[in-house]
């Protein structure tokens, strides 16, 4: 009775449901049409009228008569149709399964199972075989498709894995019951990519790595022995690194006196030279034949999936940054970035002056045709940033052409020496410009000129490195990878001690008997004692002449030292900095300062960071200092350790033994955590 019922309730609708009674809408049409008829000519009309009762009258017995089996033909298809669809699941070719929300097997196709075996049962989580399908990777959204790669015995699946929303299941078309709390189901496909992947590798292996080896202190090295033993000493060192290349399965060719070009695959050979932090560093220091400095090599390596010109172009990027990062140093480019070993011995300075000549030379071209010119350091600009460009500005002023110093916040112990300048009526009142009036006047005929960076993000004014097109760079820092790219003229010296003692050296050839002001040569004096700890470190004979050269042309020390002096406040936030350093593993000192009420707590920093040092067994030093929403690292060391690595790992940089970084969303407890955790990695 209540099947019959139900057969008589069946409804079709939507355009199944148009269709079956168009017949009825043509009928109304076909009256309409013998209306019209009759009207013009009854005896047609009469006629045409038999025609249209007899197609009525089909219609009817068709709808009334057939409609029943229309229905259940309707049905029957409905039922076939869902059998077939379930049989085409069942028996996909991709293995494709249902899971509750936690990972629980609800249903699987016969190739899922196969897959997993039969050991997988219902209410059995997925993650107990597959750990990578486990909960916390499931989508959270609909329309989200999470893809992973999943190992499963020897085989190696991609994993599809979307969410399904359960709404608009009625309680009587459920098989299962869901708790009130479920709303979705987890559908997983799995695609074998076992062999694709093994010929991805396959393929990987098999890419050529390009590199070139360069002795970067050829000259000095030669220059250390006597005559006599200089082609055994060159001899040793080609044996090393042949011998170092030969247990890599690679080739060697020598392309100059100090410069190797070599090929090798990047199967397990080139791995293992990557395992073992290309030991060939360490293992040309240790040839002696009388010399009185090691030999050090800086490493390129180049490494592109798409052609070996690339790999090459690669390698000549990499070793120009290893020579700029100071030498003795491996640097690997690839298409995911830039990887460094070694870096542990600071670059002997070369006690020739022709680079600096040379440099010079070409700077006073860019200037002299140049009609707007900018000068700007690094945000929160020090000492050495600020005596820098008051040097550049002096040889600006010298080739007759005028130039602005770009100057955005002034910290407190650049205040005194800033006055000087800012206050005085020698100098003219747009000297100093900020970097919002520095954007307006600039256009692309400008030239920039960058000093005591080389990172286009740490300038005082970032948007001048895009709207002009003349860059130089001088810098003392060892260059990075995200460093600016689109300079013409780059002038990186890392073995030199600070930014002003290479303006100091630019200015001795960039015009002939050049006079300096006393107050400028005061300001560069300045910055070549800041960034030296009052001449006690990274000093070196060009430093020593460079000072010489500013104190001839009239260097105040008296007025310095007075300028820089500490008030009681700031000493005893050191003080206080210094009086609660941790010593971390019995070599690293790590200080903290919040709350320090001075000016300028990151000049506290620094220096507490240079008074740790002077303790014995200290190694390194880092303070981390609070200040305008950011903290503030500073990291020393003397000699054994590259504080500069680690400040890399914060997106820092600096020196082997001064660097430094900025921490964002961290606090100062998160910091420290962070420092340890970066020095363990450093000993390990």
């Amino acid at each position: 009775m209540n099947e019959s019922k139900k057969k008589q309730n069946l409804r079709v609708k939507g355009n199944l449901r148009l269709f079956l009674i168009l017949p009825a809408l043509m009928s109304l049409l076909l009256i309409a049409v013998n209306v019209w008829i009759y009207i013009t000519n009854k005896r047609a009309g009469r006629f045409l009228l038999i025609f249209v009762v007899i197609y009525i009258l089909m219609v009817t017995f068709l709808f009334v008569y057939s409609r029943a089996q229309i229905m259940r033909d309707l049905v029957d298809f409905a039922t076939q149709y869902g059998l077939v669809q379930n049989t085409l699941i069942k028996e996909l070719g991709i293995p494709y399964g249902l899971f509750m929300a936690d990972g629980q097997v609800l249903w699987m196709n016969d190739l899922f199972k196969k897959v997993v075996g039969s050991k997988l049962k219902s209410q059995m989580p997925i993650s107990r075989y597959m750990p990578e399908l486990n909960a916390n990777i499931f989508p959270q959204e609909e329309n989200v498709i999470e893809k992973i790669e999943v190992h499963f015995g020897d085989r190696i699946y991609n994993a599809e894995i979307r969410r399904i929303s359960v709404e608009g299941f009625g309680e009587n078309e459920r098989l299962i019951h869901f708790s009130e709390n479920a709303e979705h189901l987890i559908a997983i496909h799995l695609y074998d990519v076992t062999e694709l992947s093994t010929y991805i590798r396959a393929n990987e292996e098999q890419q050529l790595v390009t590199g070139l080896f360069y002795i970067d202190n050829y000259d000095e090295l030669l220059g250390s022995v006597e005559e006599v033993r200089q082609s055994l000493l060159m001899a040793l060192v080609d044996r090393k690194i042949n011998q170092y290349m030969a247990s890599a399965d690679g080739i060697v060719k020598k392309i100059e006196s100090d410069k190797y070009f070599v090929v090798m695959k990047k199967k397990k050979n080139f791995k293992a030279l990557e395992e073992d932090k290309f030991s060939i560093l360490e293992e040309v220091k240790g040839v002696n034949v009388g010399n009185k400095i090691p030999a050090t090599l800086s490493l390129g390596l180049g490494l592109s999936g798409s052609n070996y010109t690339q790999s090459y172009d690669y390698s000549r990027v990499a070793i120009d940054l290893a020579l700029a990062r100071g030498g003795d140093q491996a640097v690997i480019k690839d298409n995911k970035g830039i990887t460094y070993f070694g870096g542990k011995r600071e670059q002997t300075a070369k006690s020739t002056r022709v680079k600096a000549r040379v440099k010079a030379e070409a700077l006073r071209e860019f200037i002299t045709v140049k009609d707007d010119i900018f000068i700007m350091g690094h945000k929160m600009t020090d000492v050495d940033s600020f005596g820098a460009a008051i040097g550049l500005y002096r040889a600006v002023a010298a080739l007759e052409k005028t130039a602005y110093v770009v100057v955005d916040e002034i910290s407190a112990s650049l205040r005194p020496l800033f006055e000087i300048f800012d206050n005085n009526p020698d100098y003219p009142k747009d000297m100093f410009i900020t970097p919002e009036e520095a954007s307006d006047m600039a256009d692309s005929k400008s030239l920039v000129i960058v000093v005591d960076t080389n990172r286009p993000q740490m300038t005082e004014c970032p948007e001048l490195l895009q709207i002009s097109k003349t860059i130089v760079v001088l810098d003392h820092h060892r260059q990075s990878s995200d460093n600016i790219d689109n300079a013409l003229l780059s002038y990186i010296e890392p073995y030199a001690s600070s930014t002003c003692e290479m303006v100091s050296e630019v200015l001795l050839y960039i015009v002939d008997n050049i006079k300096i002001p006393n107050v400028e040569a005061s300001a560069m004096y300045a910055g070549i004692m800041i960034d030296t700890n009052n001449f006690t470190n990274r000093t070196g004979v060009r430093t020593f002449e460079a000072a010489a050269f500013l104190r001839r042309n009239g260097a105040d020390i008296t007025l310095i030292r007075k300028m820089f002096r500490d008030d009681m406040g700031s000493y005893r936030a050191k003080a206080e900095i210094v009086r609660n350093a941790e010593v971390y593993r019995d070599k690293f000192a790590i200080a903290t300062g919040s709350n320090l009420q001075v000016e300028s707590p990151t000049i506290i920093g620094a220096q507490a960071a240079n008074e740790l040092l002077d303790i014995s067994q200290i190694k390194a030093s880092f303070v981390l200092t609070e200040y305008a929403g950011k903290i503030y690292v500073s990291a020393r060391a003397i000699d054994e350790v590259n504080v500069q690595v680690i400040m890399e790992h914060l997106d820092g940089g600096g020196h082997m033994n001064a660097a430094g970084a900025q921490l964002t969303d961290m606090t100062l407890a998160q910091g420290v955590a962070k420092i340890k955790e970066l020095i363990d990695k450093l000993i390990s």
